[in-house]
This record gives C-alpha cells, structure tokens and sequence, in this order.
C-alpha cells in the first residue's frame, strides 16, 4: 500500500480522485470505481502498489502495436484493478475481481527484463492507469535502463497523470 498521487483532501476527511475521469469523491474506508484506491483518514492509498497478479513473457505482437519491435517478446504485468466495468473484457476475473497477487518490486522488473532479454514492459491484463504509482516508478527505472514501456489502456485518464508519465513510455533514445 502506497499513499495514491493526483487527489486533493477535502474536508470531512473526504478524498477527490484526479486519477482519471470519475473523479471520485472518496469517504473515509471506503474505495473508488477501480477499487484500488482507499480513503484512509482522508489521505488516499493506492491498494495494488507492488502486487503483481500475471507475469508472462509475450511476444510483442500480442499487444495492440503495429510494426514495433517485431519478432521480439516483451514482459507483460498486471495487477487488479480498473476504471471501467466492461461487459466484454477478456481479463474481467483480475480487472475486475482480486484474484491473487504477489510482491513485485520495479528493481524484479528490470531484472525480469534482462533474464528473459525482453524489450521492455507492457503493464497490461488490467488498467495500468489504476496501478499509477508503481507504474510510473517502474517505468522511469525502465527507461532510465535504455529499455521500453507499453501501456496497453482504455484511455480513460485525467490530463496530468497522462503528460506526467508520457516521457518514460516513448522509445528510448539508441544509444550510438
């Protein structure tokens, strides 16, 4: 458990979500849409920070992207969580149930991507977005190591969150 970025206190010990466009208003023990998030004394936890549900190494193909890096895998992670409740999902028993998970920390995940000479991360399997915070700071270590990070999301997020973590999920530079 992490205390959540993007919220506002407000008073009652209430908590306002920026996360993404529900912008929920959070009482105090209680969890917003994703059910991720928890207002505990009116500050805001992020439930998922560092618990992983499905690791797999993927072949890149497998993610919505076209013409990137093919022919190669990328380690694909997710947690629980999301921010929509779609009748067709395909990972609806960890978006939208907790199924189990375990430890994961953003240094396993470099790691993970050397062992298994991956490009990089997908944070996929559920909305990364609702799994933020681990996710920007796995991702700047990602990147910070010369590798990449995918996101593959339904888009519902709030501008901030989105222009914060967008620099770490371009390709990174080659190095000449």
């Amino acid at each position: 458990m992490k205390q959540a970025l993007h919220y506002e206190q407000l008073k009652d010990n209430k908590a306002h979500c920026h996360l993404c466009p529900h912008n929920c208003i959070i009482a105090p023990d209680k969890l917003g849409i994703c059910r991720q998030r928890k207002n505990i004394n009116g500050a805001l936890y992020s439930l998922n920070y560092g618990r992983v549900s499905s690791v797999n190494l993927d072949p890149i193909e497998k993610k919505p992207l076209y013409h990137f890096y093919p022919g190669s895998a990328i380690l694909s992670i997710g947690t629980n969580g999301c921010n929509l409740a779609c009748q067709f999902c395909q990972n609806w028993s960890i978006s939208q149930e907790d199924s189990g998970t375990n430890e994961f920390t953003p240094a396993k995940a470099v790691d993970l991507i050397a062992t298994y000479k991956s490009k990089g991360i997908a944070y996929t399997y559920n909305e990364p977005f609702i799994w933020y915070e681990f996710v920007l700071e796995t991702a700047k270590l990602v990147h910070s190591k010369g590798f990449t990070n995918v996101l593959v999301t339904n888009g519902f997020v709030n501008p901030e969150p989105l222009a914060e973590i967008l620099p770490r999920v371009k390709r990174p530079e080659r190095k000449r």
